[in-house]
Order: C-alpha cells, then sequence, then structure tokens
C-alpha cells in the first residue's frame, strides 16, 4: 500500500515540477542498489563516471552513475517507502529514455538454510509480499492456528486471499530469467573464512556448502522478520499466493514496491516489466541451525560473515547479464534474444 501513494505524490508533482528535457540518456540496463555498499561494488567494478542529479533521489546519493556503455546505476534507499519514491522520481524526472531498458534489481537478503547459503546468488521468478496479511499475536489467536497470519478477508491461515491489492504477488519474465541464470551459473562466487565457520554448524547442505548461483523466489517485507516460525510462515504464505509455484529462498525490503512503480510506469509506456530481473544474495541465514537460537541468529547476523562476498556476489553474478546486454545491445534491444 506504501508503494502505491509514495508513487502517486511523486507523479503528482513530477506532473508540475519537472520539465520535459530536450534531450534524454538512453539506458541500457538501469542496476537498481538499495544502499551504500550494493552500489559501490558495480562503481568499482565497472566504469560509472557520468553522474546525472535526478531530484527526489536519496540526499545523500542524488545522482543517477552511468557509463559510455549505456549501463547506470541508481541507489533507492532501503524499505518501501525508500525504494517507492526513489524510482518514481527517476522515472518522472523524464531525463531517462527507459523504454527499452533493461532494470537489474541486485541487492543482499536473508536466505533459507534449506534452499541457499551464505553467499549464494538467487535469480527470482517470483515477487511475494509478505506484508500484505492480517496479523494476530500468536498468543491471541485460535490454538489450532500454526501463527498468527493469515490472508487479508480470510477466515484461516491456509485461506487463499482474493489479491486485492495487486502487489502481492509479481511474476517475473521467465526467459529473461532463465537467461541471466544460464549466463551466471558457472560463475566463480567469492566467500569468507568467517561465512565458511558460521555455516558450517548448520549440518546440512546447501547451507553447510559453498555458495552458488540458484533460481529461487523472494519475499518483501518493510518488517525485517527471522526465526524458525515466521520464516516457516512465509514459505508456506509464498507457494499458497502462487498456487505453489514460488519456492522462497530469500528475503528483503524492497523489491514488490519496486516493481509496484515500474509496473504503474509501464502503463504509461514509459519501461517495460518484462526487462526486469531480480537478484538477491544470501548474507545471513533466515533462521537458527538445529538446536541454535532464532534470537540470537537475528541479534548477530552481522557477525555472521556473509555480508562482504554477498556484496561482491551480486557483481559476479550479475554482471555476466548486464555484460551481455551491453555488449550486444542490436540483439537484445528488441527483447530477450533466442539462445
Amino acid at each position: 500500500m506504501y508503494q502505491w501513494i509514495v508513487t502517486s505524490i511523486i507523479v503528482l508533482l513530477s506532473s508540475n515540477s519537472f520539465a520535459e528535457p530536450k534531450s534524454k540518456i538512453t539506458v541500457k540496463v538501469m542496476i537498481v542498489s538499495m544502499f551504500g555498499p550494493e552500489g559501490e561494488v558495480w562503481r568499482s567494478h565497472r566504469v560509472l563516471d557520468r553522474l546525472t542529479v535526478v531530484p527526489g533521489l536519496l540526499p545523500a546519493d542524488s545522482a543517477v552513475h552511468c557509463g559510455r556503455d549505456g549501463v547506470c546505476q541508481v541507489t533507492t534507499g532501503m524499505g518501501y517507502a525508500n525504494a517507492a519514491a526513489s524510482i518514481s522520481a527517476l522515472i518522472y524526472s523524464r531525463q531517462f529514455d527507459l523504454q527499452k531498458t533493461y532494470w537489474l534489481i541486485a541487492g543482499v537478503a536473508g536466505i533459507n538454510p534449506a534452499r541457499g547459503t551464505l553467499g549464494t546468488a538467487a535469480w527470482a521468478h517470483y515477487l511475494v509480499d509478505f506484508g500484505l496479511q492480517w496479523e494476530l499475536d500468536k498468543r491471541d489467536a485460535p490454538a489450532a492456528w500454526p501463527s498468527g497470519y493469515l490472508g487479508i478477508n480470510t477466515m484461516s491461515p491456509a485461506e487463499k486471499p482474493q489479491l486485492i491489492y495487486g502487489t502481492e504477488v509479481f511474476k517475473l519474465n521467465d526467459e529473461l530469467v532463465n537467461r541471466a541464470f544460464s549466463l551466471s551459473e558457472s560463475v566463480k562466487l567469492t566467500d569468507s573464512p568467517s561465512a565458511q565457520k558460521a555455516r558450517a554448524v548448520y549440518g546440512y547442505a546447501p547451507a553447510n556448502a559453498a555458495p552458488a548461483v540458484v533460481q529461487c523466489d523472494t519475499l518483501s517485507s518493510d518488517t525485517w522478520f527471522s526465526g524458525t516460525h515466521l520464516t516457516e510462515r512465509a514459505d508456506v504464505w509464498a507457494s499458497e499466493l502462487t498456487d505453489h509455484h514460488a519456492v522462497a529462498c530469500t528475503s528483503q525490503q524492497e523489491d514488490n514496491a519496486t516493481f509496484a512503480v515500474l509496473m504503474r510506469a509501464a502503463g504509461e509506456h514509459l519501461v517495460d516489466t518484462n526487462r526486469v530481473a531480480v537478484l538477491r544474495t544470501g548474507s545471513d541465514f533466515d533462521r537458527a541451525p538445529p538446536g541454535g537460537s532464532d534470537a540470537s541468529t537475528l541479534l548477530n547476523y552481522q557477525s555472521a560473515g556473509g555480508f562482504e562476498p554477498a556484496v561482491m556476489n551480486l557483481y559476479l553474478a550479475g554482471n555476466t547479464l548486464v555484460q551481455e546486454i551491453a555488449r550486444h545491445w542490436s540483439a537484445w534491444r528488441r527483447g530477450v534474444p533466442p539462445r
């Protein structure tokens, strides 16, 4: 809901405040980062030295960074409100030609140890909003309920809700997601001794294995949820909303909000949502190892050792797609080319 309100206000303001520029910057790939280190890994490995200040972006990072090859990078800020506000400001500034742009949303995330590990790079087919639910404290819920969560306007946690908000689930273009995966699946991802130590206590794969490139889906929520019971509910929720197609493995705070803005802009023929890819890398586990403490896993997430490899693996896995598009633009300009 937040993303719709923010988007609507910015669109209203932009229609009155921003003049149409005489010439626009044509963008082949727009890399969307959420906070500093996620953006810096791209700026330190690609030449993105052309800065364009955009009104409405983060005050601390108010420019879009572009290269001569048509690749650009923007930092939105964390959480739904920042993501929606920044992407709206970017699009409706009219400073960029984004009609044929490919979007790579690339950020770190919590990861399910049953489906990945610290440093794992996951390409998503589905973006599922975990925040759009009814919630009772578990102590106030019926004893038979597995949690205090249920779909809005339903009578039990097992009932699939009607998707009345329009942002509960987004399905990405399978052709693009599969191509992104095939380009990156053989990439050697980076790791760290501290991440290896943290994952070893899980005692099962893939949690205790080396990071790899995978395909699995992502859950959005402004509330940073963690722990066995909440994350089990999140797994069920993702499956429930997608008729058992989604396999959730990562959790983050922005992607449904970002895509909601892109979807509205696509309705105005400003962007193409068939050209959106989402890459999330595991920086911390979303639940404890067997016999471990969920509270400790959450409170000590920064000491898990996954953050540095997760940030680097955004570039290592994601750049394979970025480079392919930029180098072979004549083929990609019309859409995802056949293999």
